[in-house]
Formats: structure tokens, C-alpha cells, sequence
């Protein structure tokens, strides 16, 4: 498969995201936002009667959190995708220091250090990593009654559905962060964020002039 190269990033902006890593994201949002919809659909009696075909919806349920996982693994071939997992994967010290200051409401930039990535957003990335796993995890055990005890399915729809209610909160949290970032939001649209904005809210990872 031919790959396209990445353009060199104009004067005064810096690269944050490559194309394979804007599309994996766009689709897990996409995808999430279905699986969400649907859970809405599904669970919310005013919502629910205004749906005629609810196997349908069901359907696209499962099929859409089966499909889930898909977008980053297949974005594994991209060197800067796992390249930023593994910078998600990581703490440092200055991760810490960050927390720290998250938790007295330190607002001051210079108490805030981080890298491409700041301690939050290493925390929700993880989170959501695991809940995702989880909800996929109790999703089949749900489906595939057959396979399991009952206590089984039981215990999993319990845990599906609270997950559910979390995740569906942590993400308006993502997404309410993201509407008051417009340059964080340019970075996952084109790629490209200005140098000045890495160096106010990502100060160590700019590359020095």
C-alpha cells in the first residue's frame, strides 16, 4: 500500500497528529458516538418508543462496540501512533508534578509541566482503554447467553450497564475540554498545532529552535 508523506508543517506550527493517528481517531469517535446513541435508545423508555425496530438497534449496538477496538489496531502500522501510545503508556516525574498541582487547582502554567501529552489526558486515555476492554468483555458475555451461567450474564449486564452511565460522563468531560481548546481541536482535525500553544500548554515537548 502506497503511503502518502506527511507534509513538512509551515512556519510556527509543529505536527501533533499524523493522518493515520486523525483517522483512528475519528473513527472510535464515530463509533463510540454509535454505541453511545444506541445505549440511549435502548435504555431510556422516552427515547425507546420512538424506535420501531428495536432488534435493529441492538444490532448496531453490538456490531459497533465489536468494531470498536478496530481503528487503533489497525492503526498500529503507523510508527507515530505507537509512538504516542507508548507516551501515554509512561509516567515521569513531571507527570506527577503535574498531578499534584491538578489536585491543590494550581492553574499557574509553570506548575503544570508535560510533554505531548499532559498526566489528564494519560489517565483518560488509559481509563477509557480499560472501560472499553470491559464493556467489550461484558457486551459478548451478554450476547452469547448460551455460553455462560447465569450469575454469569447477570453480574456482566450490571457491570455493563453502570460502565455504561461512566463512560457516557467521562466522555462529555473529554468532549467539554475539547470545545474550549480550539487550537487542541485544530490538532486533531489538520495535524498541525501553532508552536506557540505547545509551548504554553505542552512546554517540554516543543523541539527546541
Amino acid at each position: 500500500m502506497n503511503r502518502r508523506p506527511e507534509v513538512a508543517p509551515p512556519a510556527g506550527e509543529l505536527l501533533r497528529f499524523s493522518r493515520a493517528e486523525r483517522w483512528a481517531h475519528r473513527a472510535t469517535a464515530a463509533l463510540m458516538g454509535v454505541c453511545v446513541l444506541t445505549a440511549a435508545f435502548l435504555y431510556l423508555p422516552v427515547l425507546a418508543q420512538l424506535v420501531g425496530r428495536r432488534a435493529l438497534v441492538v444490532t448496531v449496538h453490538e456490531w459497533s462496540g465489536i468494531l470498536l477496538p478496530v481503528p487503533v489496531l489497525a492503526g498500529l502500522g503507523s510508527r507515530a501512533l505507537r509512538a504516542d501510545l507508548s507516551r501515554l503508556n509512561r509516567f515521569g516525574p513531571h507527570d506527577r508534578t503535574w498531578l499534584r498541582a491538578a489536585l491543590r487547582r494550581d492553574k499557574r502554567r509553570s506548575s503544570r509541566p508535560s510533554h505531548k501529552f499532559n498526566a489528564g489526558q494519560k489517565i483518560y486515555a488509559a481509563w477509557a482503554a480499560g472501560a472499553t476492554l470491559i464493556m467489550l468483555g461484558t457486551g459478548l458475555l451478554m450476547w452469547f447467553t448460551h455460553l455462560t451461567p447465569l450469575m454469569w450474564r447477570i453480574g456482566a449486564t450490571f457491570v455493563h450497564d453502570w460502565l455504561a452511565l461512566a463512560l457516557g460522563i467521562v466522555l462529555a468531560g473529554h468532549i467539554g475540554k475539547a470545545m474550549g481548546d480550539p487550537e487542541a481541536r485544530r490538532g486533531m482535525r489538520t495535524g498541525l498545532v501553532s508552536r506557540t500553544w505547545a509551548e504554553r500548554e505542552h512546554p517540554l515537548w516543543p523541539p527546541r529552535r
